[in-house]
């Protein structure tokens, strides 16, 4: 029961008292004062949101931190009474929305649409609603509420910082049968020819071949011998920290700022998420096979592959990524490191600081790969001490390592080594 009606009640109640006491005319045309406003606030309310209708259309729903999103709001009025005031209230989980608002005169037969435009400042998957609809009678006695359920969701990839230098160690040609493995992907080594099969493209036709046989003949490729690049992303919740009490970065008094870059929030879990987009980007860029691992409670494993559509593969497996596994990293890198060709460039993104991580990072540079540590600095994340420990371990054993603290500019240490 909201305040206002309340007190018309009260003075309701009042009035039928001193009727009842003085029998006096004044407290007889309160009383019918009181009954009139509250019947006619009453049926006001009933009709307030009748015929009103909200729909929200983007014209992506799929984006990324830093950026921008754009939302078009229409409210319609259907029917043929006006409608004074209505509030739009965007209850959708996007942090920092912008999609509520208070419109005025809504005449029947008409809409009225307006654009929300919110800075993205967190990944994940964010559904476009509920939308809620509020209205009801002047004297606010009776609210009126109508509530329509999101109709699409929003998916947030992670931000990507620009590399420009990053080492590369050097891989292994690999021959025999590793050389011989087909791929749909068009490479500089040819492997023969076949018949056309359907769903081949049209620019694998090989034109003299097909001329002498009087039908269609394809080529076919083979992956070059560019050693692949894996991502492992450390998964294990007993290793990630997150600094209490720091809010997460909010982007709005800025929302125009060109070139503006969203600060990522104290969570290892979010600097480890955006390091590995940002290492993707630049291999695929390079024109390497990047795949990706991460072993939280839903296993993330993407085979390798190039070009832009591994891109948005690992964008869209970042965007729903959480430290939530119970598998630590040396035991992961010993089940996984097995089925990685040798020579592959090894990435092991992580802030534990466990000796053992040292020692599981080594053996697979014996294995014949070519790991590069990427440690989170835990203490500055307000974690455990131990990461330049760990760090001088993995100098000793001639593995390039990064160590990355809190608030570190990710382009500038990435090109210093």
């Amino acid at each position: 029961m909201t305040t206002p009606l309340r007190v018309v009640l009260v003075l309701l109640g009042l009035s039928l008292l001193g009727l009842s006491i003085t029998n006096a005319p004044i407290y007889l045309h309160l009383v019918y004062l009181w009954t009139f406003l509250l019947l006619g606030s009453w049926a006001w309310s009933r009709l307030a949101l009748h015929g009103l209708a909200v729909q929200r259309r983007t014209r992506t729903l799929r984006s990324q931190v830093g950026q921008i999103f754009e939302e078009r709001f229409e409210v319609r009025n259907t029917s043929r009474l006006l409608c004074p005031w209505v509030e739009v209230r965007d209850a959708s989980p996007l942090p920092s929305a912008q999609g509520s608002r208070v419109l005025t005169v809504l005449r029947g037969r008409s809409s009225h649409s307006y654009r929300a435009r919110t800075r993205l400042s967190r990944r994940g998957v964010f559904p476009l609603g509920p939308t809620e609809l509020i209205s009801g009678d002047p004297f606010g006695l009776f609210p009126a509420r109508r509530v329509f359920p999101p109709a699409s969701a929003l998916l947030v990839y992670p931000m990507t910082v620009p590399i420009r230098a990053f080492p590369s160690p050097p891989g292994l040609l690999p021959g025999g049968e590793a050389l011989r493995r087909r791929t749909s992907q068009v490479t500089p080594n040819a492997a023969g020819i076949r018949e056309y099969a359907p769903g081949d493209p049209l620019n694998r036709i090989h034109w003299p071949s097909t001329a002498r046989r009087d039908r269609l003949i394809v080529k076919e490729f083979e992956l070059d011998p560019l050693a692949e690049v894996w991502i492992v992303v450390d998964a294990d919740r007993q290793v990630h920290v997150a600094r209490e009490g720091t809010p997460m970065p909010g982007a709005m008094e800025t929302l125009w700022t060109p070139r503006f870059r969203v600060a990522l929030p104290p969570s290892t879990e979010e600097y480890a998420v955006t390091i590995a987009a940002s290492l993707g980007e630049y291999f695929l860029k390079q024109g390497r096979a990047v795949g990706l691992i991460g072993w939280g409670a839903t296993p993330m494993v993407l085979p390798p592959d190039r070009g832009g559509r591994q891109l948005n593969k690992m964008l869209e497996a970042l965007a729903v990524f959480q430290a939530d596994g119970e598998f630590p990293l040396p035991a992961l890198l010993r089940a996984r490191a097995r089925h990685i060709p040798r020579g592959s460039t090894l990435v092991v993104i992580t802030p534990a600081v466990q000796q053992e991580v040292a020692v599981a990072i080594a053996e697979q540079a014996r294995r014949g790969l070519r790991p590069i540590a990427v440690l989170l600095n835990a203490a500055t994340f307000g974690g455990p001490e131990g990461t330049t420990r760990l760090a001088a371990a993995l100098t000793a054993a001639r593995i390039p390592v990064y160590q990355i603290p809190f608030g570190a500019n990710l382009e500038a240490v990435f090109g210093a080594l």
